[in-house]
């Protein structure tokens, strides 16, 4: 007798639920598992992409300190180089000074050689707040040994006014009719002062000085400018 081909069995409702509980158990073993093993191999590339940027911004915060630290040391070489222009000038400008000074106590004291009256040098400083300038002219002569040469001082100062070439004249610079000039009287050497007042609308380019006495006439002609900047000059000498 043959066997049967099919068989009937009672299906037990507990087995089933073991069944499909274990399966599922399975399944989310299986994702945990692959959780765990995507974790596993992203952290390592995560660290080292961690530690570039730390070491990125290292790199990016020491070339900011190294960009300031050489830009606070271009300053201060250029600041050390204008003081040294600076200082350079000044002594250029005081070596000027001296051998004018030379130059003007040779004149005086210098061997055979005998100058008349001349203008030796001018210097103007304005008032402040006016159109007022004082002047310092200094009148040297070592021709004459005996008595002091005497005479006066005048200025004529030349410029543009209204677009046109003028020269303003000792008695419009002075303001007083009356005033024949500035009275000097020396043997070796002196410094004769005054004050002019320019009118106004006036710019001055040039400054005429004119000593005019027994010991003869004597016209010397100076740049307003330089005349101007030899007051400052002077100053800063002080």
């Amino acid at each position: 007798m043959s066997p049967p081909r099919f068989v009937i069995r009672q299906i037990n409702p507990a087995r089933s639920r073991r069944v499909w509980l274990f399966a599922g158990l399975v399944w989310i073993g299986s994702l945990m598992l692959a959780v765990v093993a995507t974790s596993l191999w992203l952290a390592p590339q995560q660290v080292v992409d961690a530690e570039a940027m730390r070491v990125e911004g290292l790199d990016a915060d020491a070339m900011r300190k190294r960009i300031a630290v050489l830009e606070r040391s271009e300053q201060v070489a250029k600041a050390a180089l204008n003081d040294l222009q600076g200082t350079l000038r000044d002594r250029e400008e005081e070596i000027a000074g001296v051998r004018a000074d030379l130059a003007f106590y040779g004149r005086l004291v210098g061997g055979a050689k005998r100058e008349g009256l001349a203008v030796n040098a001018l210097t103007l400083a304005q008032v402040s707040g006016s159109r007022a300038w004082n002047f310092s002219a200094t009148l040297t002569q070592n021709f004459k040994r005996g008595p002091e040469t005497t005479g006066k001082l005048t200025l004529a100062v030349s410029g543009v006014r209204d677009g046109k070439l003028e020269t303003i004249a000792w008695k419009d610079l002075a303001q007083q009719s009356d005033n024949a000039g500035i009275g000097y009287a020396f043997k070796y050497f002196q410094q004769v002062g005054g004050t002019i007042m320019l009118p106004e609308g006036f710019e001055p380019n040039r400054v005429r000085a004119i000593a005019d006495g027994d010991g003869g006439r004597s016209e010397q002609e100076f740049p307003w400018d330089d005349a101007a900047k030899a007051e400052e000059k002077d100053n800063v000498r002080q």
